[in-house]
């Protein structure tokens, strides 16, 4: 951490002497040759200050990917993670709208989907709606979802899961999909 600060710094400083660079009035020739040699002269610089403040532009970009990255491996370390997606199978017995998700018994997460994320699911997307630490032990989901089933008709089912939080990380998937023998959704948590 104290390294990725440093790096921070240096990089501010550069950008602030940068700055500083671009202020500084550039001293005319005392006695140019010709029209066009003075008019090239001004240009060098300026081209290289655009190439140093574009280098700096480059290092503030990997240095934040790199504080993102430090960041989530910080808040969430693998030990404690539990992510939790949302997709779909089909998608014709269903028309999604909301989605509530509690963990052990608090709502964690809560989303209302628009129609263009509902075509995204449909698609073959997948969305993370948690994603957060969990101690080790039993726990249990219980997932509502709302929408409208066959028929135009307003649905609102549940599905739960218990199961057992080891030392590593634990994604599990909230998959809705058709059962064309029950000619209605399914709601399934299937935990990788």
């Amino acid at each position: 951490m104290r390294h990725l600060t440093h790096r921070f710094l240096a990089t501010l400083l550069l950008a602030w002497a940068a700055c500083a660079a671009a202020q500084t009035p550039v001293a005319a020739p005392a006695a140019p040759a010709s029209a066009a040699a003075a008019a090239s002269a001004p240009a060098a610089p300026a081209a290289s200050l655009d190439t140093r403040i574009q280098d700096v532009k480059a290092d503030v970009i990997r240095l934040n990917r790199d504080l993102l990255v430090l960041e989530e491996e910080l808040l969430f370390p693998a030990s404690t993670q539990v992510a939790l997606f949302v997709s779909m199978d089909v998608g014709k017995m269903f028309e999604l709208e909301s989605v509530q998700i509690k963990l052990d018994d608090k709502v964690i997460a809560n989303h209302l989907y628009t129609p263009l994320e509902v075509q995204a699911l449909h698609r073959g997307g997948v969305q993370r709606v948690y994603l957060g630490n969990l101690r080790t032990g039993t726990h249990a989901i219980d997932a509502f979802f709302t929408g409208r089933g066959p028929h135009e008709r307003d649905y609102r089912r549940a599905t739960t899961l218990k199961f057992d939080k080891a030392s590593d990380a634990k994604y599990i998937e909230l998959r809705i999909k058709d059962s064309m023998a029950k000619l209605q959704p399914e709601f399934e948590v299937k935990v990788w």
